[in-house]
């Protein structure tokens, strides 16, 4: 099997696509799967701009419309997580993962998918340890601060990660694991980085819960993207000799190197996303605590995890394993005509997840609006003071790393000036 990896996506599915079908030209090829690490900003129309974190120069439509509306249809299956540059807003509606546009897959907050006979992990999100013990309480239409806390990984999707127990041959994450840069040339990395060598030193580049599922899951292959530079490193996984290659790719752009392709065996074709049953089971298991407040979970759970088993693979014989069929739930972009106005500002409910979650027999929780989490929305200023969130803006550390590269930009011409 052909898998492409890439990046940092911003938007810009065309070129990747043409990418791929030119490399498939000049190599003879077939490329299976597509790949990515984040930032995939899958912006439906002008409303979903305004849950983007990004600076103003770099907020656009793109192109992911044209592939939402049916305009134009992704030439490979195509598999996603969330990095801290995303239309925040549709990524809550397919909370536990989904079709964003037909043969483009989101793999939700967190997740296991089976394509072919591989099993891809993913999480979303970057780490920011203000936020990691909090719940899911951001909802939209966010403030400055929840459209920000909102990418911000979570220890309850990292805890779900943690029970697999089966072997996963592929895991995704948009920040890097921590530590990982001491199994590569990270002297390489800093001469063209010369910011990351603090942090390098300090060991505060990258993410503790990756490292902590890099650890547990020891996947032969991990992807990330977020710091928009290509680095590789070979993790020795101890007494039981596994390996991981892990790489990290740029964003899409002229002259950077923000795609790879992979070969690795499997069985024959045709290739095909489907449902992972000891995920559906974990998520069976969890979802009675998924914390919707700023409350971190209570992982005392009591539902047997064989149980669930014994129950999702029940279920999955009588349905199949095929995700549920994408469906469009607001008006698409038109580059000749806004559809900002009238559009809704709150949450809509996905008919995937929907389904999703009555085929598991659980009850609908992500537009459950609680006094605390209302609380939230309506007065951080409240939470600052019972000690709960630190909502100082000069307090807020840099997580975007294009806001690094401004800075380093910005440095430049001051000294060129």
């Amino acid at each position: 099997m052909k898998i492409a990896v890439e990046g940092c996506m911003h938007g810009d599915l065309d070129n990747v696509y043409k990418t791929l079908q030119y490399y498939e030209r000049v190599h003879s090829t077939k490329i299976d799967l597509l790949l990515c690490c984040g930032d995939f900003q899958s912006m439906r129309n002008e409303k979903d701009l305004e849950s983007l974190n990004v600076p103003p120069k770099y907020r656009a439509m793109n192109s992911f419309w044209k592939y939402y509306s049916g305009e134009a249809v992704a030439p490979y299956p195509t598999i996603f997580i969330g990095g801290n540059h995303e239309a925040s807003n549709y990524l809550w509606e397919l909370y536990y993962g989904g079709w964003a546009a037909p043969n483009i897959y989101f793999l939700g907050f967190a997740g296991v998918i089976k394509f072919g006979n591989l099993r891809i992990g993913g999480l979303s999100g970057i780490y920011n340890a203000r936020h990691y013990h909090s719940g899911h309480y951001e909802r939209p239409p966010y403030n400055e601060s929840t459209i920000r806390s909102v990418y911000h990984v979570r220890e309850y999707d990292v805890h779900k990660l943690m029970q697999v127990e089966e072997p996963i041959d592929i895991f995704l994450s948009h920040d890097w694991p921590l530590g990982i840069t001491d199994c590569g040339d990270w002297k390489k990395l800093v001469r063209t980085k010369h910011f990351f060598e603090k942090e390098i030193q300090e060991r505060t580049l990258g993410s503790k819960p990756a490292a902590k599922l890099l650890e547990k899951l020891k996947p032969p292959y991990w992807f990330a993207a977020h710091l928009h530079c290509k680095f590789s490193a070979l993790v020795q996984h101890g007494e039981d000799g596994s390996v991981t290659n892990f790489l990290a790719l740029d964003k899409c752009l002229p002259g950077r190197k923000f795609l790879q392709i992979i070969e690795i065996e499997s069985e024959l074709g045709p290739y095909e996303i489907q449902y992972d049953e000891e995920w559906l089971a974990i998520t069976r298991r969890f979802n009675s605590i998924l914390p919707l407040t700023t409350r971190s979970a209570n992982f005392g759970v009591n539902l047997d995890m064989e149980d669930c088993r014994r129950w999702v693979k029940s279920r999955l014989r009588t349905r199949g394993v095929k995700p549920f069929e994408f469906t469009r739930t607001v008006p698409c972009h038109n580059p000749s005509k806004s559809v900002s106005s009238g559009s809704s500002d709150g949450y809509l409910r996905n008919p995937q997840t929907e389904s999703f979650l009555q085929f598991l027999e659980l009850p609908y929780l992500l537009d459950n609006m609680s006094e605390s989490s209302s609380e939230v929305l309506s007065s951080p200023s409240s939470l600052i003071n019972r000690g709960s969130l630190n909502d100082n803006s000069e307090d807020i550390p840099i997580d975007d790393v294009d806001e690094l590269e401004e800075l380093a930009e910005d440095d430049a011409e001051t000294e060129n000036a």
